[in-house]
């Protein structure tokens, strides 16, 4: 059996969320004879079509890009001939582009799209792509939601509740070693005291001035590891609170980030909208066994971290609630070892990427 995924982006280009999802999905799938192509936009495709874990990462020319939606003439072609020789059509959305290219080549294939994320920022153009959406959303065959959460939550996923299966995402441990001693002394050194650690890309949602305003006169630092469009704003307004307590570090190795997830106090996740459909920094520390704080926003944050069983849910966009939560966490360390059990339990229960890989097989062979 052979699958194709489509999606805007794709490693080498860009291994955010989604990316590193298709890539896990593909990965497990193939130890179970099922293979996998990718197709996606860039602007030097003939440099980055690339072989990557043993999948084929094909490029079309990127053109042009309008709100976050990359468009592509060439991908019309090189979506009809890849899907020619797939077995599945498998879709990651949001994408209009791509909505336009399955309606416009009507592939003869079983279809399934994996619903990441409602559209949430682009709230004018959503009006005027709700019928290319809707139509697309209709002529799949079977639409992946990746929590309960989200799936209750979202209008559009309920106007197609028929059609829509649940499967979480999920990250392979084998994928992140553990940090050398050396890393990890030396990150001890720097952050001798007790801290809190945020990891992620500084979007518009992830709440992190919330956060920074919860670090006001907290007897610990916040390690904030990432960069992105927020980042100068972030740190502006660390200087003018005088927030000596708050550290933010470029994006380092993963032999880095996973020292620090050891050495936290807890891992703290204050995103405050539902862009954040699920978070797959909370897996990672639900992997390394962390307590964890998050905001409710009816997504899968809370399906990764469950309130008082893995760690704390505060409402969003409340500094004095996350205030709060940070502070019961730094003097109940019981408290923090139960949450940390807990979380580790969670991950092997749920949140694996050999379960997200199964779950993907066993489905593309009932579509067949």
């Amino acid at each position: 059996m052979r699958v194709l995924h489509f999606f805007k982006t794709y490693y080498p280009d860009s291994f955010g969320g989604v990316e590193r999802t298709i890539h896990a999905i593909a990965k497990g799938c193939r130890m179970k004879g099922i293979e996998s192509d990718v197709l996606s936009l860039s602007r030097q495709p003939a440099e980055n079509t690339v072989l990557f874990a043993g999948n084929m990462a094909y490029k079309a020319k990127l053109d042009f890009e309008v709100a976050s939606t990359g468009f592509s003439t060439e991908a019309f072609g090189m979506f009809r001939q890849l899907a020619a020789k797939a077995d599945i059509i498998h879709y990651h959305f949001p994408w209009p582009f791509m909505d336009l290219v399955h309606l416009a080549q009507r592939p003869k294939k079983p279809s399934i799209v994996t619903y990441h994320s409602d559209v949430v920022k682009q709230k004018l153009l959503l009006k005027a792509y709700q019928p290319l959406m809707h139509g697309f959303l209709s002529s799949v065959d079977k639409i992946v939601a990746t929590s309960d959460n989200y799936v209750a939550t979202s209008t559009v996923l309920q106007r197609y509740r028929n059609k829509v299966e649940v499967i979480p995402l999920g990250l392979d441990e084998a994928d992140y070693p553990r940090a050398p001693d050396a890393i990890k002394q030396a990150w001890q050194a720097r952050f001798p005291r007790p801290f809190f650690l945020f990891v992620g890309v500084l979007r518009y949602y992830k709440g992190l001035q919330y956060l920074l305003d919860a670090a006001e006169d907290l007897p610990a630092d916040i390690v904030i590891m990432g960069n992105g469009p927020m980042e100068a704003e972030l740190k502006a307004q660390a200087t003018r609170q005088h927030l000596t307590n708050v550290h933010f570090l470029e994006s380092r190795s993963d032999l880095d980030k996973a020292a620090l997830l050891e050495l936290c106090t807890a891992f703290v996740f204050p995103s405050h909208l539902r862009s954040e459909a699920f978070g797959l920094s909370l897996i990672e520390a639900s992997m390394f066994g962390k307590a964890m704080i998050s905001c409710e926003i009816g997504t899968g944050t809370s399906f990764t971290n469950l309130d008082g069983d893995t760690g704390l849910v505060v409402p969003p966009a409340d500094a004095s609630a996350l205030s709060e939560a940070l502070r019961r966490l730094l003097i109940d360390t019981a408290l923090v070892q139960r949450f940390g059990e807990g979380s580790r339990a969670r991950y092997l229960s749920n949140l694996t990427a050999g379960q997200m890989s199964s779950s993907y097989a066993s489905l593309y062979v009932d579509q067949i």
